[in-house]
């Protein structure tokens, strides 16, 4: 057949259009979500070894990517841990190395220092819609609130933890720690509807989270009925909604499983068989929460995004266990601590075809990698010179050709705590000598090979000294 002019010119422009197509899906740009778990420990999912509460939905996220076994936040506790999770840079270089609580949540000076640039400033700025749904907890004060850190869009609250649903807790049990029960004495009290627990377990009262702290959209308060938990999962589902058509960065912070305590109705009967009800309001609130996860994931698939959103779910640290019951099995140490329980954490990056499924990664990554390997991927302006990113990016250790990183130092500051890891090595003090493992053989800390490699700590320590002089004195304590 002869190919007259006219269609000869169709197929070059056909053509022409195919290749411009190819070359704009290829440099498309990913949609990027943070899910982050409060106080959720190492051992609680089934895909970390879990065995008593099912987690199906979080382990299929797992399950399609990447888990990692030494994933690491870089402080033991909220605040810090966040920061340097929304700027990929040691929150020792700016002096946010303390945890904000209460009141001082609200104190002036007291937040992310605003000459830092954060993830969602990056990504605003190269194109991307941003929000953030949850927990901030890095300032309180007009000039720390997220909507000048990078945020399009803020629903959720600013202090350290907030009630599940508004007082007089219907719907929930509530478990509340205090001095002392209506007797009197110590242990435990349970209201004669079964509804609330007291416990003098940890020698305090419930701190009051939800004073000077409301919830907020933008900065107006609302009233909101459902369990936070719940509407933190619909207003992220609607953002990335409403945002299908072009790239968004969505960093869902969750208040679960972090106290006070509240577990859901629903959850509470669906593990009726587990007799305390200290771990029973646990197992509720983390089952709440995995469900609320894949509700997330399923809008993701259903709106046609999966393909094209990179998925990183981790918790900001470890379980406090006598708190919340949360394991962080078989690591010793929890939430507060430099132990292995207060800073390896569950740590999954999921992107359908990018992150080979199913892999297991023990090699060492920390919070701050996810921040710049998100930099990275939307093409965004990284930090330079003296505000240069610690993190790096970590796709080329997450595809099916996995390219080994080499070995480097993570490390850690809280006042007298230290901590430094080098390979399967860690060493660790606190306000003493410093202690040495082997975490390869002894993940749980238990023998202190200090006094045999005493080179070995020589080493380490001179590296940890010359990272701790490039660090700044705390803001606050």
């Amino acid at each position: 057949m002869k190919v007259t002019q006219p269609t000869l010119a169709v197929v070059l422009v056909l053509c022409t259009l195919c290749i411009v197509s190819s070359a704009v899906a290829a440099e498309q740009r990913p949609n990027i979500v943070f899910i982050v778990a409060d106080d959720l420990g190492y051992g609680e999912l089934g895909c970390y070894g879990g065995k008593e509460i099912p987690t199906p939905h979080i382990d299929a996220l797992a399950a399609g990517g990447a888990r990692f076994t030494s994933g690491y936040v870089t402080a033991p506790f909220c605040a810090a841990s966040r920061a340097a999770l929304m700027t990929g840079r040691y929150q020792t270089r700016f002096g946010f190395e303390f945890n904000p609580i209460g009141a001082k949540n609200a104190a002036p000076g007291i937040g992310l220092p605003v000459a830092e640039k954060t993830v969602a400033d990056r990504l605003r700025d190269s194109g991307y819609a941003t929000a953030l749904v949850g927990k901030w907890h890095l300032g309180g004060t007009a000039e720390f609130h997220p909507q000048r850190r990078g945020f399009d869009e803020f629903y959720g609250f600013l202090h350290e933890g907030h009630y599940y649903v508004p007082a007089p807790w219907q719907g929930v049990t509530t478990w509340l720690r205090r001095k002392t029960l209506p007797d009197g004495g110590k242990g435990r009290w349970t209201s004669p509807d079964g509804r609330i627990v007291w416990s003098t377990h940890l020698g305090g009262n419930e701190h009051e989270y939800d004073t000077d702290n409301p919830l907020l959209r933008s900065s107006q308060p609302i009233d909101e009925k459902a369990n936070l938990t719940d509407a933190f999962t619909r207003e992220a589902c609607d953002f990335v909604g409403r945002h299908r058509a072009q790239p968004f960065f969505l960093y869902l912070s969750y208040n679960a499983v972090h106290s006070p305590m509240q577990g859901a109705d629903a959850y509470m009967k669906k593990f009726a068989h587990i007799e305390d009800v200290h771990r029973r309001i646990f197992a509720a609130m983390l089952s709440h929460l995995d469900d609320s996860v894949g509700k997330v994931l399923a809008q993701l698939r259903e709106i046609g995004v999966e393909d094209n959103t990179l998925v990183v779910f981790l918790s900001d640290n470890g379980g406090p266990t006598k708190e919340l019951t949360s394991s962080n099995a078989p690591l010793s140490g929890g939430k507060g601590e430099l132990r292995e329980g207060g800073i390896r954490v569950p740590f999954v990056i999921s992107w359908k075809h990018h992150v080979a499924a199913g892999r297991v990664i023990d090699t060492p990554i920390a919070s701050i990698d996810v921040t710049a390997t998100a930099i990275a991927l939307a093409r965004a302006e990284a930090a330079s010179g003296t505000r240069r990113l610690d993190g790096i990016g970590l796709m080329p250790l997450l595809a099916d050709n996995a390219t080994p990183m080499p070995p480097r130092p993570l490390f850690w500051r809280v006042g007298k705590k230290n901590a430094l890891r080098v390979g399967d090595w860690k060493l660790i003090r606190d306000g003493k000598d410093w202690q040495l493992y082997d975490l390869a053989r002894d993940i749980g800390e238990t023998a202190d090979l200090a006094a045999k490699e005493p080179a070995r700590v020589q080493q380490m320590s001179a590296l940890w000294d010359a990272w701790n002089a490039e660090q700044v004195e705390p803001l606050w304590r």
